[in-house]
Protein backbone atom coordinates (compact mmCIF):
# COMPACT_ATOMS: atom_id res chain seq x y z
CA UNK A 1 0.00 0.00 0.00
CA UNK A 2 1.06 3.58 -0.40
CA UNK A 3 1.11 6.48 1.60
CA UNK A 4 -1.64 8.06 0.83
CA UNK A 5 -3.63 4.67 1.24
CA UNK A 6 -2.77 4.19 4.54
CA UNK A 7 -2.96 7.79 5.61
CA UNK A 8 -6.85 7.43 4.26
CA UNK A 9 -7.14 4.08 6.46
CA UNK A 10 -5.63 5.83 9.84
CA UNK A 11 -7.64 8.80 9.25
CA UNK A 12 -10.95 6.24 9.33
CA UNK A 13 -9.74 4.83 11.94
CA UNK A 14 -9.69 7.75 14.41
CA UNK A 15 -13.06 8.29 16.81
CA UNK A 16 -12.69 11.43 17.71
CA UNK A 17 -12.91 13.51 15.57
CA UNK A 18 -15.08 12.58 13.37
CA UNK A 19 -13.16 11.97 9.94
CA UNK A 20 -15.79 12.23 6.89
CA UNK A 21 -15.54 10.29 3.63
CA UNK A 22 -14.48 13.24 1.61
CA UNK A 23 -11.72 14.40 3.99
CA UNK A 24 -10.05 11.17 4.22
CA UNK A 25 -10.14 10.93 0.81
CA UNK A 26 -8.98 14.81 0.12
CA UNK A 27 -6.72 15.22 3.66
CA UNK A 28 -3.58 12.71 2.12
CA UNK A 29 -3.18 14.49 -1.13
CA UNK A 30 -2.85 17.85 0.40
CA UNK A 31 0.74 18.50 1.47
CA UNK A 32 1.46 16.81 -2.02
CA UNK A 33 -0.66 19.14 -3.70
CA UNK A 34 0.38 22.18 -1.77
CA UNK A 35 -1.89 22.85 1.30
CA UNK A 36 -2.16 22.78 4.73
CA UNK A 37 -4.73 19.41 6.01
CA UNK A 38 -6.39 21.81 8.10
CA UNK A 39 -7.42 23.40 4.88
CA UNK A 40 -8.03 20.40 2.96
CA UNK A 41 -10.11 19.46 5.91
CA UNK A 42 -12.67 22.68 6.63
CA UNK A 43 -13.26 22.51 2.39
CA UNK A 44 -14.69 18.82 2.38
CA UNK A 45 -16.24 18.93 5.67
CA UNK A 46 -19.71 19.79 3.86
CA UNK A 47 -19.60 16.53 1.53
CA UNK A 48 -19.51 13.55 3.63
CA UNK A 49 -22.83 11.69 3.70
CA UNK A 50 -23.37 12.20 -0.05
CA UNK A 51 -22.90 16.43 0.42
CA UNK A 52 -24.71 15.15 4.08
CA UNK A 53 -27.95 14.36 2.23
CA UNK A 54 -26.89 10.79 0.32
CA UNK A 55 -26.30 12.17 -2.81
CA UNK A 56 -22.74 11.28 -4.19
CA UNK A 57 -21.02 9.33 -2.21
CA UNK A 58 -18.09 11.78 -0.39
CA UNK A 59 -15.77 9.54 -0.83
CA UNK A 60 -16.12 9.66 -4.91
CA UNK A 61 -16.36 13.72 -4.18
CA UNK A 62 -13.70 13.58 -2.23
CA UNK A 63 -11.39 12.09 -5.21
CA UNK A 64 -12.95 15.01 -7.18
CA UNK A 65 -11.68 17.42 -5.18
CA UNK A 66 -7.69 15.73 -5.05
CA UNK A 67 -7.75 15.57 -8.92
CA UNK A 68 -8.88 19.01 -8.93
CA UNK A 69 -6.27 19.96 -6.61
CA UNK A 70 -3.68 18.64 -9.35
CA UNK A 71 -5.63 20.34 -12.01
CA UNK A 72 -6.83 17.10 -13.57
CA UNK A 73 -10.90 18.62 -12.80
CA UNK A 74 -11.00 18.24 -16.31
CA UNK A 75 -13.91 16.15 -17.95
CA UNK A 76 -12.14 13.57 -19.66
CA UNK A 77 -9.81 12.30 -16.45
CA UNK A 78 -13.00 12.85 -14.40
CA UNK A 79 -14.94 10.93 -17.03
CA UNK A 80 -12.46 7.97 -16.90
CA UNK A 81 -12.64 8.51 -12.85
CA UNK A 82 -16.49 7.98 -12.76
CA UNK A 83 -16.21 5.28 -15.50
CA UNK A 84 -14.30 3.22 -13.20
CA UNK A 85 -16.57 3.50 -10.15
CA UNK A 86 -19.55 3.35 -11.67
CA UNK A 87 -18.26 -0.21 -13.58
CA UNK A 88 -16.97 -1.34 -9.90
CA UNK A 89 -20.01 -0.67 -8.56
CA UNK A 90 -22.82 -1.74 -11.17
CA UNK A 91 -23.56 1.99 -12.07
CA UNK A 92 -24.09 3.23 -8.66
CA UNK A 93 -22.24 6.89 -7.49
CA UNK A 94 -24.52 7.77 -5.08
CA UNK A 95 -24.43 7.26 -1.29
CA UNK A 96 -28.07 6.46 -0.25
CA UNK A 97 -27.78 3.29 -3.94
CA UNK A 98 -24.62 2.01 -1.90
CA UNK A 99 -25.61 1.99 1.10
CA UNK A 100 -28.61 0.28 0.13
CA UNK A 101 -27.14 -2.25 -1.98
CA UNK A 102 -24.26 -2.82 0.53
CA UNK A 103 -26.67 -3.05 3.20
CA UNK A 104 -29.17 -5.62 0.74
CA UNK A 105 -25.87 -7.78 0.84
CA UNK A 106 -26.32 -8.27 4.41
CA UNK A 107 -22.66 -6.15 4.81
CA UNK A 108 -22.65 -3.02 7.56
CA UNK A 109 -21.86 0.56 7.02
CA UNK A 110 -18.74 1.54 8.47
CA UNK A 111 -16.60 -1.14 6.39
CA UNK A 112 -18.24 -0.41 2.86
CA UNK A 113 -17.58 3.31 3.38
CA UNK A 114 -13.90 2.66 5.03
CA UNK A 115 -13.45 0.31 1.69
CA UNK A 116 -15.08 3.32 -0.50
CA UNK A 117 -12.37 5.90 0.46
CA UNK A 118 -9.64 3.33 0.44
CA UNK A 119 -10.81 2.66 -3.35
CA UNK A 120 -11.04 6.53 -4.45
CA UNK A 121 -7.50 7.43 -2.89
CA UNK A 122 -6.13 4.04 -4.75
CA UNK A 123 -7.83 5.15 -7.56
CA UNK A 124 -6.92 9.00 -7.93
CA UNK A 125 -2.98 7.85 -6.73
CA UNK A 126 -2.73 5.86 -9.92
CA UNK A 127 -4.69 8.48 -12.17
CA UNK A 128 -2.25 10.57 -10.88
CA UNK A 129 0.69 9.00 -11.29
CA UNK A 130 -0.56 8.00 -14.80
CA UNK A 131 -0.91 11.74 -16.07
CA UNK A 132 2.50 12.89 -14.55
CA UNK A 133 1.64 14.90 -11.04
CA UNK A 134 3.20 12.48 -8.41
Amino acid sequence: MSTFHDHAAALRAQITPHINCAQAVVVPFAEAAGITEETAMRFADGFGGGMKRASVCGAITGGIMALGLFGLGDPKTLGEYHRVLRERHEGMLECAELLKANAAAGREKKPHCDAMVLECVDLVEKILKENGRL
